[in-house]
């Protein structure tokens, strides 16, 4: 058929400016393994020094009681791979703040990092919900100075500043999670979701 758009898939990110606590969501065609239909959570961000950040959506085939002593067997929390860096260390993210898990660091508004594992576990155990409030991530992404600004401007990840609650940033999982927050990133990225799962390999 004449006259169809065939520039679909030639697709640029809007540039925004990267913050602490933005979301970096990678573009369809990115097949690494550790990132593709990932979507990262910014910890940490400065441009003389680098960025840090977790894998939100790589949910591994482990749960909690498996990799933490303490846990309740009864739990079967999910562990999610923030990353290819320190995949010898386990870290957490939650929206319960300082009174039920002291000691975490706010890295956006009602999103902290860390804190007293003690009382993570003991939340856990004690049957509280984990969906919305807590993931657990083996190991973390970073970068280097100006990679992370030199992999967006060559289109590698659109950024986004969640305007939702972010209880809503913890919860699913794998390429649905990935396409909702491509629908929030709006039209520019419509196209996104026409390409499937499986395109790098073809």
């Amino acid at each position: 058929m004449k006259g169809l758009d065939t520039n679909i898939f030639n697709f640029t990110t809007v540039k925004n400016g990267v913050h602490c606590g933005d979301l970096l969501v990678a573009q369809p065609f990115l097949s690494e393994s550790w990132f593709s239909r990932g979507v990262i959570s910014l910890i940490d961000y400065d441009p003389k020094s680098g960025a840090t950040g977790v894998v939100l959506n790589n949910r591994m085939n482990y749960t909690l009681d498996q990799v933490l002593d303490g846990v309740s067997e009864e739990r079967e929390v999910a562990v999610y791979c923030g990353g290819p860096l320190s995949q010898d260390r386990l870290f957490f993210v939650h929206t319960l703040g300082h009174d039920i898990i002291p000691g975490g660091r706010e890295y956006a508004p009602g999103l902290y990092i860390g804190g007293d594992f003690d009382k993570a576990v003991e939340y856990i155990n004690e049957g509280y919900p984990t969906e919305g409030a807590i993931r657990f991530f083996i190991g973390y992404s970073g970068w280097e100075r100006k990679q992370l600004e030199k992999e967006i401007e060559e289109n590698t990840w659109a950024t986004f500043t969640a305007a939702q609650p972010l209880q809503y940033l913890l919860k699913g999982e794998g390429n649905a999670y990935w396409n909702k927050v491509v629908r929030d990133l709006g039209t520019p990225y419509r196209s996104w979701l026409m390409i499937p799962e499986d395109a790098h390999s073809n």
